[in-house]
């Protein structure tokens, strides 16, 4: 399924990255813009998976990931090395996501455009793998979607969506699973056509 997407998932708990994000966020906050140029590089894809995650709409979400690294710039200061690096930059993504979705008085759904915005890290897609994974994903309903992207866009391990969502854990794996069956369904049926 992963292979699907083209994209490489990453451990976000490995001691090395964490060491890495929290030296990035060190150079931030003493004001060294090619310090954030390399975090937003690192993490971009995490942050926009998130929040496409939430608003469902992708110019919303390139406005919140702009919106997140220029808060890291300003906020980078007051992070203490206490947790995980990437979980705080996560939670500032979460918080300006749903910030947005506070002052939208509509929900739109994902049109065919906005998932082309959707990044394909080194590996791209190609335009009938794209067409596939845009009918599979949207068999899914909305919170199935959300995990799916979490996880196989951003990255993030189970544990993590379920902090982010505040949802069980088992949840996030029941929804997880059913999602997958849901694409299995869809992506087998595709391919008898």
């Amino acid at each position: 399924m992963l292979i699907l997407f083209g994209i490489q998932t990453t451990e976000h708990g490995g001691a090395e990255e964490k060491r890495e994000l929290e030296e990035l966020l060190s150079g931030v906050a003493a004001g060294d813009r090619e310090a954030l140029a390399r975090l937003y590089h690192r993490t971009r894809t995490a942050v926009y998976g998130l929040a496409l995650s939430y608003l469902k709409n992708a110019q919303d979400a390139q406005d919140v990931t702009q919106d997140t690294f220029v808060r890291v710039w300003e906020s980078a200061p007051q992070y203490r090395p206490q947790g995980s690096p990437m979980g705080w930059l996560l939670t500032v993504t979460k918080n300006l996501a749903r910030m947005k979705l506070r002052q939208q008085t509509r929900q739109v759904e994902l049109n065919d455009e906005e998932w082309d915005a959707i990044p394909a890290g080194d590996a791209s897609l190609s335009p009938e793998d794209r067409q596939v994974l845009q009918t599979a994903l949207g068999k899914l309903d909305g919170q199935e979607r959300q995990v799916v992207l979490l996880h196989a866009v951003s990255g993030l391990k189970h544990r993590e969506i379920a902090a982010l969502l505040e949802l069980p854990l088992a949840t996030v794996l029941s929804k997880y699973h059913r999602a997958l069956k849901k694409l299995r369904v869809q992506l087998e049926g595709d391919d008898t056509l």
